[in-house]
């Protein structure tokens, strides 16, 4: 069921101003080792290091508005899915006002995993509180561990863990596909500039950029 407390989600010119107000693309480029290419061993190594980072088949957005579809792709594609943009687009109900809200993204989330792993998570308040953030921690590392990145709607300026801003002040799209120290630095997918394609915040930051909407985890 839609609910009208996430706020319309489009990625505005304004926010695209930096790479000229659309992104000639898609690009494609892959970061970060395969999940599927570790034995578990491994994978239980890395939970207990309080880090593991799925493999990302990564793809800008080839439009302003695409950024709901590219996000969920992205998403997709760590388990090995490869789902066109455009029929993704058509599925969330995705115009040039953007993809309205993350209820739009978790049911594609669901049909293209064939189950229903993903619920839709909402921060409703300007500013997340401890338990909020906590929820989202812990929301990340589980999605994460089992295999699967979050989705997050994001609006506002944010900064990463090297110093630079990254605004989206009509609001964007963004998949979480790893974490560190335990799930206090978590590491973004961002379709919007491929020379941006791969960035950490901390998770406090993120709960705050999520702040008055919401995301899809597992």
């Amino acid at each position: 069921m839609r609910t009208d407390l996430i706020r319309k989600t489009a990625l505005t010119a304004a926010g695209l101003a930096f790479t000229g107000g659309a992104i000639a693309g898609p690009v494609t480029t892959a970061f970060a080792a395969p999940n599927t290419s570790k034995p578990a061993t491994q994978t239980q190594t890395d939970r207990k290091s309080g880090e593991r980072e799925l493999g990302v088949r990564y793809e800008a957005q080839p439009n302003f508005y695409y950024c709901g579809p590219a996000a969920t792709r992205n998403a997709l594609s760590v388990q090995g899915k490869d789902i066109n943009v455009d029929a993704m687009a058509k599925e969330m109900g995705t115009t040039e006002a953007g993809t309205n809200s993350i209820n739009d993204i978790t049911p594609v989330l669901n049909k293209e995993t064939g189950t229903n792993a993903y619920r839709s998570v909402e921060i409703s308040h300007p500013d997340a509180d401890a338990k909020q953030t906590d929820t989202l921690r812990a929301d990340i590392v589980r999605t994460v561990d089992d295999g699967r990145a979050v989705v997050a709607n994001i609006a506002g300026t944010s900064t990463d863990t090297d110093g630079v801003s990254h605004s989206y002040e009509g609001g964007h799209y963004i998949s979480v596909v790893g974490y560190r120290d335990n799930g206090t630095t978590v590491t973004i997918a961002d379709s919007a500039d491929p020379n941006q394609a791969s960035y950490q915040v901390s998770v406090e930051h993120l709960a705050d950029w999520i702040a008055t909407r919401g995301y899809a985890t597992s």
